[in-house]
């Protein structure tokens, strides 16, 4: 039986890449600009016809800039237009905060007059507003929004983005009672995602270091005084 000679597989060779120079890329430019001054080089331009292509180059760059700048600001107008802390009513509640808008963070903030931690929340809730425009910051009393809301909750904080409830931070003892801070609370909010802080440390940290030196400091005093009985 006659035996077939072995197929041998074919493999296309790679296409080499193609690589451009320094002089290539050189030329590129020149060419553009030759278009631009009809078609002389840099070498064959008088110094006023350079400054005169320097400044339209100049011009040019400077209105990209420019009109880059004024998109950025428009965009950054059109989130950063809250600023201060709206007061609703149970009516109003679906409106403010279920249909805020897209993308739009709402803290809302139940609280009772009488409360001196609510009254304190609401000052840094203010200085927050101001801080934090692209923010809808909303306070409502507690029986007004809710009926028969506890007392014992409050204060509580509602999270809200596109109409939809994030997150809770219910009673006094969240909030670290009437040491809570505003710097604190900008924290509380930034990890909860409604505020854009660039804080990167919680400023909480700074009181637990001497609470504990103070815890130190007393047991090291009682096993003292129990080695001296």
């Amino acid at each position: 039986m006659e035996r077939r000679p072995t197929e041998e597989r074919i493999i296309p060779e790679k296409e080499k890449e193609i690589e451009i120079t320094e002089e290539q890329i050189q030329e590129m430019v020149d060419e553009a600009i030759r278009k631009q001054m009809g078609g002389k080089k840099l070498d064959e331009m008088d110094l006023d016809e350079l400054d005169e292509w320097e400044d339209e180059e100049d011009e040019k760059v400077f209105a990209e800039i420019r009109a880059k700048r004024i998109a950025e600001m428009k965009a950054a107008a059109s989130l950063n237009k809250f600023g201060t802390v709206l007061e609703i009513t149970a009516p109003e509640y679906v409106q403010e905060v279920n249909k805020a808008g897209d993308g739009v963070n709402v803290v809302l903030h139940l609280y009772k007059q009488g409360i001196p931690l609510c009254a304190l929340l609401n000052q840094h809730l203010a200085t927050l507003a101001r801080k934090f425009p692209a923010t809808k910051f909303i306070k409502s009393i507690s029986t007004t929004c809710i009926p028969n809301f506890p007392d014992k909750n409050l204060p509580t904080f509602f999270i809200y983005k596109d109409g939809d409830m994030k997150t809770q931070m219910v009673g006094a003892m969240t909030f670290g009672g009437m040491n809570c801070t505003v710097d604190e609370l900008e924290w509380m909010l930034h990890k909860a995602g409604a505020v854009a802080s660039k804080m990167e440390r919680d400023p909480r940290e700074k009181r637990h270091i001497p609470d504990a030196m103070d815890s130190a400091i007393r047991q090291a005093t009682y096993y003292n005084d129990s080695d001296s009985d």
